[in-house]
């Protein structure tokens, strides 16, 4: 019986293998380029399964098929995919072609779209999506690293916006942001756009595609396409993460044992006694770990989307909720957008989109981090009893007489902006070849800083007698007319596209001051400056009124895909400049484009897929500068009346000195291209040289005081600079078998700005006194250094002792004061006297090196995306160390290197660093301000098709990602990454009382239904 049963199974076995061999079979083939050259890596994938082969270095592949209706899908980077059904075939060979998207990827420009391998300028594309990955709070700040050329410092503060470079510092005075035109709008912040809504963002780098642009094009054009509904059914998504934000690189101050040591320090050096005995004293008060926290985030985007043939409609709402890592400070924003197209007829399309943007934030105390820096760890944060702890009671003096948290449980507040802006269009097609497009956009903004000061009493100094109120109402109403008309035509092997336009602007700005004392305080929604003192109310406002007028045109010409011209006119007039007959501005621009791969000659070479020269020239405007610089305005008020025979007189004085006329600030820039890609495209090349100038560029020259004016500046034009450099870009993408793909892109910068011309002649523009102690002034702009360079004394070591101070340049130096290099003489040698000709260059807070390292990594359902970022090549002045006016503390880093006694340190000073002339500007306090840091790192996972399909979803991803984790610097501060104060060039790399950037870490999802 069991030998039957053993006998069936085989026969059973033997038959169902053999059934099995008859329904799988062996197919094997080559594949090859459409130039018949084999493609190694290559997928073969049998469609419907995950089961696929890679081609081998000859391009060769074998596969088993389930059954003759198999179909098998060829594929690679570069190419367009094919499907073949097998049926009865054992060999097949096919040819891939190349993928003609990567040539006729289309960008935006201005006024319209080109293919990419039309355009002459210099333009950098960034995918929408790209961005919204990214847990950047401001679309801007997604851009780091993304792109080559493009400098951005961002800030830790919840809601401010990141500082944006391109290609350099572009003007000196007025706003040196980039123009940013949203769906039409022109904006000079995007802090109120959801990144989520973002389609697509188009950089305009070079004169000649900014040009078109103008009067605003100084700095660079940022042309944003927000989504748009798609015919369909609709699509319902959810976008969201939660989080937390800590301090990147907290720095370590002395503790109280060492803060005690280094105040008696000081004490013996200005010939007084010990004040304290460091023995009494441990480890005291960490004011960083006091004060700053780790603060949560998240961000929530809810969208549909959808249409018909004849209409599309998009709605989204965003919300994002942001702690700041300092204690009491909030933000939150609150976005809504809708759009809509509508195809009325066969030659008419509208439409319109509109976003509301609604944000609170309870404010950061003005100078905390300053306060965090200095504020002595001795004290105590409170006293047994409960009170504030006091550094009266320390006798510490007035240079930190402040206790940090009394200054954040006192500090009041809050700041609200509420922001609509709108655009609507009609597009009317006519004649076949001509589209005419006429659109109407504006915004509104109104922001509202509500400032109040209790009465209180938390220590000796920190007091208050007479509450206050006030707020400040700044407004602003825009609006943008805009008309088109474009002439596109194909005849034969010629291409051209017309464009004439015409555009009319209103930008008016108002703002309305009003305080008040002795506010009483209930809650929030009882602060009315009439329960305060009658006698004691203030009210002051302000505005500006700017109107514009403009003409513009293009022509874009191609023959036969290989020779490509460009070129375009815009005139603009503008309000601000009328006096002196200056209203007119002009800005022609031309570029010229040779795509060598298209030639004849290139037909047989197997090298480029796509090669491209060009060319560009062209002049743009600055208009970002305050109205009638050449109108003369005066002052009045209590100070300046007079009583002349017992009757009171109003007097008057002049505000500033202004110039007979201002002119038009512009810029000329050149630009010389290289475009290339290699192996299928898997390998793209850009390389780029620019040269740009700005012209006659509008500064505010500090003068003396003395002369009277109410305003201590001259504003005019007063110089010449320039920028130029080179840009690189690298992308590579491919496949490894039919699981794993990648990208990974590298982009670098190398700019250097030199001032060329000073109307003054030697007399430098001096400026950089924030933070410096004793009225200095941390920068100079003069020709041939680059703009807002660093510019003091060089340290050549530190006086040990008497002795070496009686044979120097310094005989009323200490010892463990810095040495300073005597530079100064006749004929160039040293005087035997140290003054101020004895200053030099000593830094560059413009970077001369800029990158980024971009990868994409795609594995089955998991995704893996890691970039880095970078600047080189720059300085910070490190303004914290030496701005002092008693016993500040001091880092740990300067207590372990500190002179204290000879022979103990040749590189750092004493404690009385902010004493003599230790303080005034030096080496120093400069410091390399490059870094190397992960800028995201980021691991998601999408749930299978078939899973999703039970769910009833599209698509669903979950990930974690990490922004800021890990940076890698040697600056002494708390991030080498300073913004401009006030966002001034020539106040750019000082670091004092800089808010920083955290480290973010998130879970998020994506959603689609």
């Amino acid at each position: 019986m069991k030998t039957t049963i053993r006998s069936l199974f085989v026969l059973f076995f033997a038959c169902w293998s053999t059934l099995l061999l008859a329904q799988t079979r062996t197919v094997t083939g080559k594949v090859t380029g459409s130039d018949g050259s084999p493609l190694p890596g290559a997928s073969v994938l049998i469609k419907g399964t995950s089961t696929g082969v890679p081609t081998d270095m000859d391009g060769n592949f074998s596969i088993s098929i389930p059954s003759d209706d198999a179909v098998l899908v060829f594929s690679m980077i570069g190419t367009e995919p094919q499907e073949i059904t097998v049926g009865n075939q054992t060999s097949i060979s096919v040819v891939l072609a190349d993928d003609a998207r990567m040539l006729s990827e289309v960008v935006v420009v201005g006024y319209g779209t080109q293919r990419k391998l039309d355009v002459t300028g210099s333009v950098a594309k960034i995918e929408g999506a790209e961005i919204a990955r990214q847990p950047s709070m401001n679309a801007v700040s997604g851009l780091q690293g993304k792109v080559a050329g493009v400098q951005i410092n961002n800030s830790g503060k919840p809601g401010e916006a990141p500082q944006i470079r391109i290609r350099g510092v572009g003007t000196a005075y007025g706003s040196p942001n980039p123009l940013y035109v949203v769906d039409g709008v022109w904006f000079d912040d995007i802090s109120f756009l959801n990144s989520a809504d973002i389609e697509s963002m188009n950089i305009l780098k070079d004169a000649s595609s900014q040009s078109i642009y103008g009067v605003r094009a100084a700095n660079g054009v940022v042309l944003i396409t927000t989504k748009k509904g798609k015919s369909g059914r609709s699509v319902v998504s959810y976008n969201g993460f939660v989080g937390f934000q800590r301090v990147t690189n907290p720095l370590a101050m002395a503790n109280a044992n060492q803060h005690a040591q280094l105040i008696n320090e000081l004490s013996n050096i200005n010939g007084q006694s010990d004040v304290l005995n460091p023995a009494d004293f441990g480890e005291g008060t960490d004011w960083y770990r006091q004060i700053l926290r780790n603060a949560p985030i998240s961000n929530h985007q809810f969208s549909v989307s959808g249409g018909s043939e004849k209409s599309t409609y998009t709605l989204s709402l965003g919300y994002l909720d942001q702690a700041g890592i300092v204690e009491k400070n909030n933000f939150k924003r609150y976005t809504a957008r809708l759009q809509n197209d509508f195809q009325v007829s066969k030659n008419i399309r509208v439409g319109y989109s509109a976003t509301g943007a609604f944000s609170d934030s309870q404010d950061e105390a003005g100078g905390i981090f300053r306060q965090l820096y200095t504020a002595s760890p001795i004290v105590p944060v409170y006293y047994a009893d409960g009170s504030y702890g006091d550094p009266t009671d320390y006798n510490l003096g007035d240079g930190a007489n402040f206790n940090p948290q009394a200054t954040i449980d006192f500090y009041n507040q809050r700041s609200k902006r509420t922001l609509l802006t709108a655009n609507a269009y009609a597009e009317v097609t006519f004649l076949k070849d001509f589209t005419f497009r006429t659109s109407l956009g504006g915004r509104y903004s109104q922001d509202e800083i509500r400032n109040y000061v209790p009465e209180y009493e938390a220590t000796f100094r920190q007091r208050n007698t007479t509450s206050s109120l006030s707020f400040t109402r700044p407004q602003s109403r825009y609006w943008i007319l805009e008309n088109t008309l474009t002439y596109t035509k194909e005849f034969g092997d010629h291409s051209i596209t017309a464009l004439a336009g015409q555009s009319a602007q209103r930008d008016q700005f108002y703002q309305l001051t009003a305080s008040a004392l002795n506010v009483p305080f209930t809650r929030e929604g009882d602060l009315f400056l009439t329960l305060g003192d009658t006698d004691s109310r203030n009210v002051n406002d302000q505005g500006d009124l700017a109107t514009y007028a403009s003409y513009f045109g293009r022509v874009n010409y191609s023959f036969q895909d290989k020779y490509l011209i460009n070129a375009s006119l815009r005139a603009d007039g503008s309000s601000k400049f009328f006096q002196g007959g200056n209203a007119w501005g002009y800005f022609p621009s031309v570029g010229a484009g040779w795509v060598i791969s298209n030639e004849s000659f290139m037909a047989d070479q197997s090298i480029f897929d796509n090669l491209k020269l060009r060319g560009s020239w062209g002049k743009i405007g600055n208009a970002s500068v305050p109205s009638n610089l050449s109108t003369l305005t005066v002052a009045t008020g209590g100070s300046l009346a007079a009583v002349f025979g017992g009757q009171l007189f109003t007097g008057a004085s002049i505000n500033s000195i202004i110039p007979p006329t201002t002119v038009w600030e512009q810029g000329v820039g050149t630009d010389v291209g290289l475009e290339a890609s290699f192996l299928r495209n898997r390998l793209s090349v850009e390389l780029d040289y620019y040269i740009r100038t700005t012209q006659r560029a509008i500064f505010d020259i500090p003068v003396l005081s003395s002369i009277g004016t109410a305003s201590g500046n001259i504003i005019g034009n007063q110089a010449d600079f320039q920028n130029k450099g080179f840009e690189l870009l690298l992308n590579w993408r491919d496949d490894i078998g039919e699981n794993l793909s990648y990208s990974i892109g590298i982009n670098g910068s190398l700019n250097d700005n030199t001032v060329l011309a000073v109307s003054s002649g030697a007399n430098p523009i001096y400026d950089g006194g924030v933070g410096l102690t004793g009225g200095a002034l941390a920068t100079r702009t003069r020709v041939g250094d680059p703009i807002g360079s660093f510019y003091g004394y060089i340290v050549d070591g530190i006086f040990q002792n008497e002795d070496e101070i009686r044979n120097s340049a310094q005989p009323n130096a200490k010892p463990g004061d810095f040495r300073y290099r005597d530079l100064s003489g006749t004929d160039g040698q040293p005087d035997g006297a140290i003054s101020g000709l004895d200053r030099q260059v000593i830094g560059n807070p413009n970077p001369r090196y800029t990158y980024g390292i971009n990868t994409n990594w795609n594995y089955k359902n998991f995704d893996l995306m890691l970039d880095f970022q970078g600047v080189a090549g720059v300085d910070i002045y490190n303004a914290n160390l030496g701005w002092r006016f008693g016993n500040e503390n001091f880092t740990q880093d300067f207590f372990e290197n500190r002179w204290n006694g000879e022979g103990t340190s040749n590189t750092y000073p004493s404690a009385n660093i902010g004493g003599g002339a230790n303080y005034l500007p030096n080496t120093f306090f400069v410091q390399s301000g490059s870094y190397f840091r992960v800028r995201n790192a980021q691991l998601g996972y999408t749930l299978p098709a078939k899973l999703l399909e039970r769910m009833k979803m599209n698509q669903v991803r979950v990930y974690a990602n990490a922004q800021n984790a890990f940076n890698f610097f040697s600056y002494k501060g708390l991030s080498p990454e300073v913004r401009a104060t006030g966002n001034r060039p020539t106040q750019a790399g000082i670091d004092a009382n800089v808010y920083p950037l955290s480290a973010t870490f998130n879970f998020g999802v994506n959603v689609t239904f």
